[in-house]
């Protein structure tokens, strides 16, 4: 019975009108009124609830109030984050490249074969052309193909007025072991310096020929303007493709002990003019 009561109750509260009036305390004139049952009036408080969680909403999400909020990040912080995922990206697939450059590296020592189309040389631009890797008597055939122009010491003023002018680059600082000698078929000089040491480009020019061969390691052979040719031998790592462009004093390889003519750490640098060798320390000081 108790428990009918009480809804008794709760009906009519909700089903009875009521009235709010709003008068003069002075005159008891009314100023306004409104009439609501209870129904209309939970409406109205849901109504107005959702209207507020929605405006808040809105402001958070399409404001810059959302940074005040704890835990939300900042812009600068979202940034750092999209700047911190692009470089882990970057050193990731650098990772990969150098891994994959000294597991074909340390192949070659052990005199395994690669196939020519799966070997990769580290370069730091990923779209260039892929460096092959693999053994290959390119180097020698163009080394003879050059000495067999009757390679000569005393070339006429007509041929040298070409190059005189030419301002030089020293590849690489250190000193000559051994000096340019066409009688002992020695068409360069060797440097001795640090190992690992950078080794430039003498002039500007393009890379006609950038790979390994057996007899003299890692090669680049750069074409210059005058029908110059530079020639860079016994490098640790190359840091150019065949087909780049090159400036006077720009990184080019690193220096090395590479190759079975090698007798220790050096570059073993050319110059040729027209098929003909010439003496580099005739325009480089190498000290």
């Amino acid at each position: 019975m108790k428990q009918e009561k009480r809804w008794d109750k709760i009906k009519k509260i909700f089903r009875n009108p009521y009235r709010v009036v709003i008068f003069n305390d002075q005159n008891l004139h009314i100023i306004k009124q409104v009439r609501f049952n209870a129904k209309n009036f939970l409406g109205a408080i849901l109504l107005a609830i959702v209207f507020i969680i929605a405006a808040v909403t809105i402001i958070i999400a399409f404001t810059p109030l959302r940074e005040y909020i704890p835990g939300y990040p900042s812009s600068k912080m979202r940034h750092m984050l999209i700047r911190n995922v692009l470089v882990v990206d970057s050193l990731e697939q650098e990772a990969q490249r150098r891994d994959f450059y000294f597991k074909n590296f340390r192949s070659m020592l052990a005199g395994e074969t690669q196939a020519a189309d799966t070997v990769i040389h580290p370069l730091a631009k990923i779209d260039k052309e892929k460096l092959l890797l693999t053994a290959t008597n390119q180097d020698s055939l163009f080394k003879e193909e050059l000495a067999a122009e009757k390679a000569n010491p005393n070339l006429g003023n007509n041929t040298m007025q070409g190059i005189t002018n030419l301002l030089f680059t020293c590849p690489i600082h250190g000193l000559v072991t051994n000096k340019h000698d066409l009688n002992s078929r020695h068409f360069g000089v060797d440097i001795v310096s640090k190992l690992h040491a950078r080794i430039s480009a003498t002039l500007d020019g393009t890379i006609i020929y950038a790979g390994w061969t057996t007899d003299t390691g890692y090669v680049i052979y750069i074409q210059h303007e005058q029908n110059l040719v530079s020639v860079y031998r016994h490098n640790a790592e190359l840091l150019k493709v065949q087909g780049d462009k090159v400036r006077a004093g720009e990184a080019i390889a690193t220096m090395g002990n590479t190759g079975k003519e090698t007798t220790g750490p050096h570059l073993h640098f050319e110059i040729w003019l027209n098929g003909l060798s010439i003496n580099p320390e005739e325009f480089i000081k190498f000290q």
